[in-house]
C-alpha cells in the first residue's frame, strides 16, 4: 500500500469518526421534542435521520441518494399514519387528500388545523434537508464549531424553559464535541501543511493526548465538589419582565381558543377565536360533550382509565352517565360540521343514546369512562370525521330530592379514581375546601356551596395576562391565592381539586358550550333552532358522582349558567305543606370569610416568598443591567483587537483578493484611530511614507506596493500574498502595542 492510499485510508475513518459525532450531536436536538412538544416516535425520526446521515457519507449520486431517502420517508409516513398498502391506488388518494387539505389550511393560515401526517411530512423533509447540510459543514467546509456552539445554547436553553433535564446531556455535548473539535483541527492541520505521512506511531502521537485531554477533563469535571448556584433563578425574572408585571409573575403563555387534546400543561391567555366549528339542530341549548379525564398532576388532566372502548354496529351508544332513576325526555338533535374544523372525536350532548344511520358507512366505538366516541369506517376500520350525523338523546332532569338523599358511599372504583390528588397539592387548598363545605348537610349541598365558591367578587373571568405556574408552584393553588384570574380551566380544575379535597369524587369534562342561536333555514322542525358553535366556545366543566344517581354536570366558571335541568322532586302535598329545606339558595357569597380567612392563614410563607422574589428580581435587573453596560463598553474598548482576530481568521481560512482588501482597509481604519489620517489630497503611498515616518518602519510602504499589484495588476503569488500578510501583521501588533 503507497502512502497516498494509506493517507486516504486514514481521511476515511477520520471522516467517519466526525460523522458519528456530528450525529450524535443531532441526536441531542430530538431527544427533548418528547418533553415539550406533542411529538410521538421519536424513535422513528431518530432512525431516519440515522438513514439519511449514512446516505450523505457514502457520497453517492444526488439521484442515487434521493430516491432512496424520498422512499424511507413514505414508508416513516405509512407506518405511523396511513393503513392502506405502501405505494397503492388507496395509499395515493389518501396521502394526496391530506396533503390538500391541508395545502388549503396554510393558505388560510390556519397552522393549528394542519394534520400529524402533513407535519410529521414536513419534518421528515427537514430531517433530510439537514443531513445534508451538516455533511457539507462537517466533511466538507470542516466547521464544526458553530454547530457545537448552537448545539451547547440548544442544549441549555431547553433545560432551563422546559420540563426537560439536559444534565446528562450537556455532558455527552461537551465529550463528542471535544472529540468532534479536535479531530477536524488535526485533519486542518494535515491539509494546510501537506502532511501525507501521519500512519502508526506519528498518527497515535496527534490522537492520543486528545483522548487523554477529553478523558482527563471529563473526570475531573465530573468529580469535583459543585458550587450550589450563586445567581437567582432567572427564568420567572425573564418571565415577569415579558409580562411587565413587576416581579413575581410567571410565564404567560398565549394560544388560539379551541378544542385541544394535550391537558397536562394547563396556564396562559388565549386570543379568541370566532371561527365556526359546527352548529347544531336542537330546541333548548346544550352542552356538547366530548371527553372527561380523571388524573390531576399539579400542572393540568391527564388519562389513567383505562377501559375497552365498546364497538357499535347499530348506533347505539350507552355512557351510563346517570342512571335510570333520573327522570328524562327523548328529544333529537343534528350536528353539521364546518368541514375545515373537523374533530377526530364526536360531540354529543348529555343523555345520547343513538346515532343514526351510524350502520350505513361507519361503525362507532365508545367508552364509558373517558366520553371518548369515535366513529370507523365499515370497510377498513380507518378513524372517520364526520360532517353530519343526527342525534337521539335522552335529556336528564336532576332532582333536588334525590341528589340530597343518597347512599353513604361510592362504590370502591369511583372513589379510589375520582378522589386523587398529587401529594404536592399545598395544605391551605385542603384547609380551603374544609372551610367551604364545613356546614353543609349533603353532598349536594357541600358541591352547591364549592360552585358558589367562585361568585366570589375576588375571582375574575379573563383570558389575558394569565399565568403558567412556576416549576413546584401547584396550577390551582395559584388561581385560588395568587392570582383569582383566569378563565374554564382555572375554574373547574380548582372545584374538581376542592372536591377532592373532601373526598368527594369528581371529574373534569371538557367540550363546547351551547352556542349563539342564529336564523336557520324556513324548514325547521317545529319548536328547533339552530346554533352556531364556534372556537371561543371551547370549554371544561365539572362532573360529580352521585351513588345510585351517577354524574351529575356542574358549572363553576364565572359568567357561565349549568345548562342541565334540575327540579325540586317534592310531590304537590309535600310543597303545600312548605317542606322545602332550602332546595336551592340563591346566589350568594357568604364563604368570602372563609377565603379570606384561609388566605390570612397561609400569608406567611405565600406572601413573604412573593416580597422575597420581587427583591431578588429587581437586584438581577440591576446585576443584568451592568453586566450588559460593562460588556458593551469592553467589546467597544478593545474592538479593534477582536476585529484583527477576526481579520487573521479571514485570512487564513480565505486567503483571496477580497480578505486582503478588506484587511489593508481595516489597518487604514486603525491608523487613523491612532491619529494617524491619510489626506484627502495624499495618495496611498504618500501617506505610506509619512506611517513609515511616525512609526520608524519602512513596512507600510512595502505593504501598500503589494497592495496596488493586486488591486491594479492582480499580480500577486502565494509568496507575495504570504509576505503581505506578514507586514500586515507587523503592522498591526506595532500599532495596537
Amino acid at each position: 500500500m503507497n502512502r497516498n492510499d494509506t493517507f486516504s485510508r486514514q481521511h476515511s475513518v477520520l471522516n467517519l469518526i466526525v460523522y458519528i459525532c456530528g450525529f450524535l450531536l443531532f441526536w441531542e436536538w430530538l431527544k427533548p421534542l418528547e418533553s415539550f412538544t406533542d411529538t410521538g416516535s421519536i424513535q422513528v425520526f431518530l432512525l431516519y435521520s440515522a438513514f439519511c446521515f449514512f446516505l450523505s457519507y457514502l457520497q453517492l449520486a444526488w439521484w442515487i441518494t434521493s430516491p432512496l431517502k424520498l422512499l424511507g420517508l413514505l414508508f416513516v409516513l405509512d407506518g405511523l399514519f396511513i393503513r392502506e398498502s405502501l405505494l397503492s391506488l388507496d395509499w395515493y388518494k389518501l396521502f394526496l387528500m391530506d396533503a390538500a387539505y391541508n395545502m388549503q389550511a396554510m393558505l388560510s393560515q390556519e397552522w393549528w388545523n394542519m394534520t400529524p401526517l402533513f407535519r410529521s411530512f414536513l419534518f421528515l423533509l427537514l430531517l433530510w434537508l439537514l443531513s445534508y447540510l451538516l455533511h457539507y459543514w462537517f466533511i466538507i467546509a470542516k466547521r464544526t464549531l458553530f454547530f457545537v456552539v448552537m448545539t451547547v445554547i440548544y442544549v441549555t436553553v431547553i433545560d432551563t424553559f422546559t420540563a426537560y433535564v439536559g444534565n446528562v446531556s450537556i455532558m455527552r455535548v461537551f465529550l463528542v464535541s471535544m472529540i468532534l473539535l479536535g479531530i477536524t483541527h488535526f485533519q486542518r492541520i494535515t491539509q494546510e501543511e501537506k502532511t501525507e505521512n501521519f500512519e502508526g506511531k506519528k498518527a497515535l502521537r496527534w490522537i492520543f493526548p486528545l483522548f487523554v485531554f477529553i478523558f482527563s477533563s471529563s473526570v475531573i469535571g465530573y468529580a469535583a465538589p459543585k458550587f450550589n448556584p450563586q445567581w437567582p433563578d432567572p427564568v420567572p425574572f425573564l418571565r415577569s419582565m415579558a409580562e411587565n408585571a413587576g416581579g413575581g409573575a410567571v410565564q404567560t403563555v398565549i394560544r388560539k381558543v379551541g378544542y385541544g387534546e394535550n391537558d397536562e400543561q394547563l396556564g396562559g391567555s388565549f386570543i379568541q377565536d370566532d371561527t365556526l366549528v359546527f352548529q347544531a339542530i336542537v330546541d333548548e341549548p346544550q352542552y356538547w360533550r366530548i371527553e372527561t379525564k380523571d388524573f390531576y398532576t399539579g400542572k393540568g388532566w391527564v388519562r389513567t382509565v383505562q377501559e375497552d372502548f365498546v364497538e357499535s354496529l347499530n348506533g347505539q351508544i350507552d355512557m351510563n352517565i346517570f342512571s335510570d332513576q333520573v327522570e328524562t325526555e327523548e328529544k333529537s338533535a343534528t350536528i353539521s360540521f364546518n368541514r375545515s374544523q373537523l374533530l377526530p372525536k364526536l360531540i354529543y350532548p348529555y343523555g345520547t343514546e343513538r346515532i343514526s344511520s351510524a350502520s350505513e358507512t361507519y361503525y362507532l366505538s365508545y367508552s364509558s369512562a373517558t366520553g371518548e366516541i369515535f366513529a370507523r369506517s365499515n370497510d377498513d376500520n380507518q378513524l372517520m370525521r364526520l360532517n353530519h350525523y343526527p342525534i337521539i338523546f335522552q335529556e336528564p332532569n336532576f332532582t333536588f330530592k334525590a341528589l340530597r338523599n343518597i347512599p353513604d358511599e361510592d362504590p370502591e372504583f369511583i372513589k379510589q379514581t375520582y378522589t386523587q390528588l398529587p401529594e404536592t397539592v399545598p395544605a391551605r387548598v385542603m384547609n380551603l375546601a374544609e372551610q367551604i363545605v364545613k356546614d353543609e348537610p349533603t353532598r349536594y349541598d357541600q358541591v352547591r356551596a364549592v360552585e358558589r365558591f367562585f361568585r366570589n367578587p375576588n375571582f375574575v373571568y379573563d383570558t389575558q395576562g394569565i399565568p403558567v405556574p412556576r416549576d413546584g408552584q401547584d396550577y390551582v393553588d395559584q388561581f385560588l391565592f395568587d392570582t383569582q384570574r383566569g378563565y374554564c380551566d382555572n375554574f373547574s380544575t380548582a372545584m374538581v381539586v376542592l372536591l377532592r379535597s373532601v373526598d368527594i369524587p369528581a371529574r373534569w369534562v371538557k367540550g363546547f358550550t351551547s352556542g349563539d342561536p342564529i336564523d336557520g333555514p324556513g324548514n325547521l322542525p317545529d319548536g328547533m333552532e339552530l346554533y352556531n358553535i364556534t372556537n371561543a366556545n371551547a370549554h371544561s366543566w365539572v362532573e360529580v358522582y352521585f351513588p345510585e344517581i351517577g354524574w351529575v354536570p356542574f358549572e363553576p366558571t364565572k359568567g357561565f349558567s349549568n345548562m342541565a335541568d334540575f327540579s325540586t322532586g317534592l310531590t304537590l302535598e309535600e310543597l303545600l305543606a312548605g317542606d322545602t329545606p332550602d332546595l336551592d339558595r340563591p346566589e350568594q357569597e357568604p364563604l368570602a370569610d372563609a377565603w379570606n380567612q384561609t388566605d390570612v392563614e397561609n400569608q406567611g410563607a405565600g406572601s413573604g416568598q412573593f416580597n422575597l422574589f420581587s427583591n431578588v428580581s429587581k437586584t438581577a435587573w440591576i446585576l443584568i443591567v451592568a453586566i450588559v453596560g460593562l460588556s458593551g463598553y469592553f467589546v467597544y474598548r478593545y474592538r479593534f483587537h477582536w476585529m484583527t482576530w477576526w481579520k487573521r481568521q479571514q485570512l487564513q481560512s480565505k486567503p483571496d483578493h477580497l480578505n486582503y482588501q478588506n484587511a489593508y482597509r481595516f489597518l487604514l481604519s486603525l491608523l487613523e484611530h491612532k491619529g494617524m489620517m491619510k489626506k484627502p489630497d495624499q495618495t496611498l503611498r504618500e501617506f505610506a511614507f509619512d506611517v513609515d515616518h511616525s512609526l520608524g518602519t519602512s513596512e507600510m510602504k512595502r505593504l501598500t506596493y503589494f497592495y496596488e499589484q493586486m488591486i491594479y495588476r492582480n499580480q500577486l503569488n502565494d509568496e507575495q500574498k504570504k509576505k503581505m500578510k506578514e507586514l500586515w501583521e507587523n503592522l498591526i501588533n506595532r500599532v495596537l502595542s
